[in-house]
């Protein structure tokens, strides 16, 4: 089977993408969430949606900070919750829960434990995060951004 070709949505459309960038650069230069705390969520929540440029970008992003035993691990974070600390576990969960939202409807009990682990500000900030990335692989997926992963 062939693969077909698909847009490269950066160059077809540079405002938006620029727009979109600019979230991004608020959400790495501008909050006081951790860096390795944002290339996490945003590889989680590009694994829950699939997008294999992100996964690949920001598992080689997280590997610059933390240990392949747990970026290995990290679909898989509740089942090794000694690996991680309670912040960055709080976030994994409020990651899936919005990145999940047409099912999970961001539940109380959700919110509210996302709420006891981050200020505020924070708990914003991250789910702007989240919806970033989301938003990203909405563009990344369709679109089959490569990768730099070779055979």
């Amino acid at each position: 089977m062939t693969a077909t070709a698909r847009l490269n949505w950066l160059e077809v459309a540079p405002a938006g993408a620029k727009a979109l960038f600019g979230i991004h650069h608020y959400i790495t230069h501008e909050t006081d969430l951790p860096e390795e705390l944002i290339h996490l969520v945003f590889l989680r929540v590009s694994q829950i949606n699939g997008c294999a440029h992100c996964i690949d970008m920001h598992t080689r992003d997280l590997l610059k900070t933390m240990a392949a035993d747990k970026v290995t691990l990290v679909p898989v974070w509740a089942e090794v919750p000694h690996l991680f600390p309670d912040q960055y576990r709080a976030a994994l969960a409020w990651a899936e829960e919005v990145t999940l939202v047409s099912e999970t409807h961001a539940s109380d009990e959700a919110y509210a434990a996302a709420a006891a682990a981050f200020e505020p500000k924070d708990l914003v900030d991250l789910t702007i995060t989240i919806a970033a990335m989301n938003a990203f692989n909405r563009l990344g997926a369709p679109f089959r951004l490569p990768v730099k992963a070779k055979p």
